[in-house]
């Protein structure tokens, strides 16, 4: 089982990890007007999932924010997701409120088996590793990072120079 740490105390990552070059997991979330969304509503773009535990703590809100910026300047090739476990009414909430139009929350508090089959399922606390996978326009996943200390910020650059050489 791998692990992450959570303000240094260590966190057990449940599921399994996905291989870079193989076929992305399919999933199933829900948008924040209660409709399903799934792998295939994506096909044929560049798909950045962006898993943070909750968008109402400091991190991952300003992760999200940067994320939203960098959306805008995309191509429409290129899709931006977040993913947390927080309700699909607080994740609309949040995005009124922070002026988040560019990235679309999308919310795992069903079962949790999206973190599941990424491998990014904090066991302690039942949300989600902050982690960012990138998925090809053929549905192989391209890249993927797990943030060891889940109170820091992602490496942006490194995800974003995967999304520069799908799009």
């Amino acid at each position: 089982m791998n692990t992450v740490t959570f303000k240094g105390n260590v966190m057990h990552l449940e599921g399994t990890l996905p291989a870079e070059g193989a076929k992305a997991p399919d999933f199933t979330l829900t948008a924040n007007d209660m409709s399903p969304r799934s792998l295939k509503d994506y096909a044929g773009k560049v798909l950045v999932l962006v898993c943070v535990p909750s968008l109402d703590t400091p991190v991952c809100d300003m992760e999200v924010r940067r994320f939203n910026t960098e959306a805008a300047s995309q191509s429409d090739k290129v899709r931006i997701v977040a993913v947390s476990r927080d309700l699909p009414f607080a994740q609309a909430r949040w995005c009124g409120a922070a002026g988040v139009s560019a990235v679309e929350t999308l919310s795992d508090y069903r079962s949790g088996a999206f973190a599941k089959t990424y491998g990014v399922l904090l066991k302690e606390l039942d949300l989600l590793a902050r982690s960012i996978f990138v998925v090809a326009p053929d549905g192989t996943l391209a890249y993927s990072q797990i943030v060891p200390e889940v109170t820091n910020e992602p490496d942006y650059a490194a995800a974003l120079a995967a999304v520069k050489k799908l799009a």
